[in-house]
C-alpha cells in the first residue's frame, strides 16, 4: 500500500514538474482550504492569509523541479506555507505565536452545558446527564439533511475562538493527524486535545440544537416520532457530524467557512 501511495506522488511530481496544468489544478483543490487555514493561524487577517496561500503556490510551482523528495510532497508544500507565513507575521510584527494565541483565545468556559449533567452528590447517577443525549438521523434520513447539517456545521465553526477553530478545521475537516498538528502550529499534544475537544463540544452543541428543532417541527406537522430501535439506539455522533461517508474533499467543499 505504501509504495502504491509512494508510486502515485512520483508520478504526479513528474507531471507537476513537466508543467501539467491538470496535476496542479489536482493539487489546488486538494490542499488550497488546508492551506488557507493554516496560514490563518499565523497572520492577522484572512486577506493577508490568501496572499500567503498564493506566494505558496508560486514557490511550489518555481522550486518543484529542486524538490529532492527527503519528505512527502504535502509536508514540503506545508513547510513552505508556515515558513512564508511567519516571515509575514514577524513582518506584520504580530509577535504572538499561535501556542500564546490559543491560550489567549480560551474563554475557559466548560466544554458541555454543566446544566445538562446531574449534581456530583445525586444519590444514583452523581455527574450522570440529566437527559441523556439522542441519536442523530442515520442513512437516508441524514443524507437528505447534507446540506442543511453542512450548513449548521460551518456556522458552528465559524463561531469558535480562532485557535479551536483552526485546530477542528485542521483534524476533522481536512483530516490531520494530531502529530501533524502540533508540528504546524508549534503545539504540545495537551493544548491540542483541549482545543479539539472544546471546539467539538461546541460543534455538537449547535448539532444538537438543530436536530432537536428538526424534530419539534416534525411533531408540530403531526409527523410520527422515528422509534429508536436496536440499529439507532447505540448510533453516537461522529467527531463533528460530517456524515462517515462522506469524502474528506466532499466535507471541504461543502463545509462554508
Amino acid at each position: 500500500m505504501a509504495t502504491a501511495v509512494f508510486d502515485a506522488e512520483a508520478a504526479l511530481i513528474e507531471r507537476l514538474r513537466s508543467g501539467d496544468e491538470a496535476a496542479f489544478a489536482l493539487l489546488l483543490d486538494k490542499y488550497s482550504a488546508s492551506l488557507l487555514r493554516l496560514a490563518q493561524a499565523f497572520v492577522r487577517s484572512r486577506a493577508v492569509a490568501e496572499e500567503v496561500v498564493q506566494e505558496t503556490w508560486m514557490a511550489v510551482i518555481t522550486g518543484i523541479a529542486r524538490f529532492e523528495r527527503r519528505s512527502s510532497l504535502k509536508t514540503w508544500l506545508f513547510m513552505i506555507l508556515t515558513n512564508r507565513a511567519k516571515t509575514r507575521a514577524r513582518r506584520e510584527r504580530r509577535g504572538i505565536p499561535f501556542s500564546s494565541l490559543a491560550i489567549l483565545d480560551d474563554d475557559d468556559e466548560p466544554a458541555v452545558d454543566p446544566g445538562r449533567f446531574l449534581p456530583a452528590n445525586h444519590e444514583r447517577w452523581p455527574g450522570g446527564w440529566v437527559v441523556h443525549p439522542q441519536a442523530w438521523p442515520v442513512g437516508p434520513e441524514l443524507m437528505a439533511l447534507h446540506r442543511e447539517t453542512m450548513a449548521v456545521v460551518g456556522r458552528a465553526l465559524k463561531g469558535l475562538p480562532r485557535a479551536q477553530r483552526i485546530v477542528v478545521g485542521l483534524r476533522d475537516v481536512d483530516g490531520w493527524s494530531a502529530d501533524e498538528v502540533c508540528a504546524a502550529l508549534d503545539l504540545s499534544q495537551a493544548n491540542q486535545r483541549v482545543l479539539l475537544h472544546r471546539g467539538r463540544s461546541r460543534v455538537r452543541a449547535a448539532l444538537d440544537t438543530y436536530f432537536a428543532g428538526a424534530e419539534s417541527n416534525d411533531l408540530a406537522k403531526g409527523a410520527t416520532a422515528r422509534p429508536i430501535t436496536s440499529a439507532t439506539r447505540d448510533v453516537r455522533r461522529p467527531s463533528i457530524g460530517i456524515p462517515a461517508t462522506s469524502s474528506r474533499r466532499r466535507a471541504r467543499r461543502d463545509v462554508p467557512y
